[in-house]
């Protein structure tokens, strides 16, 4: 199971309220979606720390955990 974590609010949205960020009443990612991904060793990909682009037009292009090119 893959699970993608929209954690930048920079580039794109932050749905939280996992990790503290803005609980929304779209597209969340519940505390308890994020324990349970980690009990069922489900990866989750982080759009802030694994995506160095978001959009195909960005110019400011991030390093990496380098999972997502």
């Amino acid at each position: 199971m893959v699970l993608v974590y929209h954690d930048d609010a920079q580039r794109e949205y932050a749905y939280g309220p996992a990790g503290g960020l803005p609980d929304t009443k779209v597209g969340t990612f519940s505390d308890a979606l994020m324990a349970e991904a980690k009990k069922r060793g489900w990866n989750v990909i982080s759009m802030k720390n694994d995506w160095k682009r978001i959009f195909a037009w960005e110019t400011n292009v991030r390093p990496t955990s380098g999972l997502i090119q």
